[in-house]
């Protein structure tokens, strides 16, 4: 990059600049630059303000600017920049900042920091220091690309929406069914669950994979709750078809032990797993309550054992909110690595960024093989974000105690991110 000491340079003006020079090597018309980032502009990070001073510096180039061997660079004032966007000059750097950093424009400093350009007889430009728009000629395909992948995001999303729609109507459905009719089963557990998972569901944009694993737990649910209501619906079936001795001999050993014919559990919300006192059991029939048999305890297992193993899921970091909980390290990873798709793109751009922070390679490989790629990568996000909030000093030593604590079972990610969050959200 450029740099004459007026400017601190930083690695994403480096990025931007590298931009700039592939930029020049090709040929891409203005109106199909300006389309393919307004499409993806929310999705990397720029702000209505970004995209309005943006349009602003393009209005001032001309066509032959974006010819191969060009370079479309805006050299107007600040004044007028300030007139055409109604920014104040801060803003107008503040913006500005953003745009280079994200890697749309890139700086071209004069020696003595001002602007000024001439174009020779046919409106070429001959020489010019300013806002430089060849990074939009570079990464024009990676902006279409990612504009196609987000458009099959979106319709995933949408058609996965619309099946737990269909799957969480069921379930109320099936459950409001059992009460009314006041049949046998864990109405009172499954309701519980329930509600827990109409609380997740997405408030603004959740990505697939969140939905994804919202849906399978609905779809599990629901097939949970349509085994519970058939069994019980079967329980409670009139016997047809049967012989007076058939019948006899029901009713003879209903008033031996009436505990007996019932074919489905009378699941109750209880303490007591194994009620193996005869006191207790004879307590519990005076008062009108059928004690659970093997039977029924295994089911209140079992759906126990589901709900816990969904819930210990649900607490797994996925890069959603990785990347929301982290917006500084969000920033700087999509301006090296594009459009992330996986744990592998994350990983990438963490080795890539590693060194800017100070972390060792060492460091970095220890808390990988202590740790795993995955943990190792979402921690060394938190790092990133909090040594860039200031919050922390030495990240390779901040990163070697989240190795120890790792080591100690005393490490929760988790915590860090959505407290992160909440702080954001407070």
């Amino acid at each position: 990059m450029k740099h004459t000491g007026w400017r601190k340079p930083t690695p994403g003006l480096g990025v931007a600049e590298q931009l700039a020079q592939a930029g020049e090597r090709v040929a891409v018309p203005k109106t199909r630059a300006f389309v393919a980032l307004k499409r993806v502009g929310a999705h990397i990070g720029l702000k209505a303000g970004d995209m309005m001073l943006l349009d602003t510096l393009g209005a001032f180039t001309q066509a032959q600017d974006w010819e191969e061997g060009q370079r479309p660079i805006v050299w107007a004032s600040n004044a007028y920049l300030m007139g055409q966007t109604g920014f104040s000059l801060s803003a107008l750097k503040r913006h500005a900042r953003r745009l280079a950093e994200i890697g749309v424009i890139s700086f071209q400093d004069s020696p003595n920091g001002k602007r000024w350009g001439r174009r020779d007889t046919e409106g070429r430009i001959v020489e010019a220091y300013g806002f430089d728009l060849s990074p939009l000629s570079a990464r024009v395909e990676e902006f279409e690309e990612l504009h196609t992948e987000l458009q099959a995001e979106r319709e995933l999303c949408q058609r996965l929406k619309r099946q737990i729609t269909v799957a969480r109507r069921m379930i109320r459905a099936r459950i409001e069914a059992a009460l009314s009719s006041a049949l046998r089963g864990p109405w009172r557990q499954f309701t519980g669950f329930f509600e827990e998972l109409l609380d997740r569901l997405p408030r603004r944009h959740d990505g697939s994979e969140q939905l994804e694993r919202l849906l399978l737990w609905f779809k599990e649910l629901q097939e949970r709750v349509e085994a519970a209501y058939l069994k019980a619906t079967v329980a409670t079936e009139p016997v047809e078809n049967t012989d007076d001795k058939d019948v006899q001999a029901m009713k003879k050993s209903q008033e031996m032990n009436p505990r007996e014919v019932i074919s489905e559990p009378h699941i109750l919300t209880t303490n007591q797993l194994n009620p193996v006192s005869s006191n207790s059991s004879e307590k519990e029939e005076a008062a009108g309550v059928v004690p659970k048999g093997p039977a029924e305890e295994r089911v209140d297992r079992e759906l126990e054992d589901w709900v816990t193993e969904v819930r210990k899921k649900r607490t797994a970091l996925d890069l959603p909110t990785i990347m929301q909980a982290c917006p500084e390290f969000a920033s700087w990873a999509r301006n090296m690595g594009g459009f992330l798709k996986d744990w592998g793109d994350l990983h990438r751009v963490a080795g890539q960024l590693r060194p800017m922070i100070g972390i060792s390679e060492h460091a970095w490989n220890v808390a990988q093989d202590r740790m795993g790629t995955q943990v190792a990568t979402a921690a060394f996000a938190l790092v990133f974000e909090k040594h860039s909030a200031g919050e922390v000093s030495s990240p390779g030593g901040y990163l070697r105690g989240m190795v120890e604590k790792a080591g100690a079972g005393e490490l929760h990610l988790e915590r860090s991110f959505y407290g992160r969050l909440s702080g954001q959200a407070a």
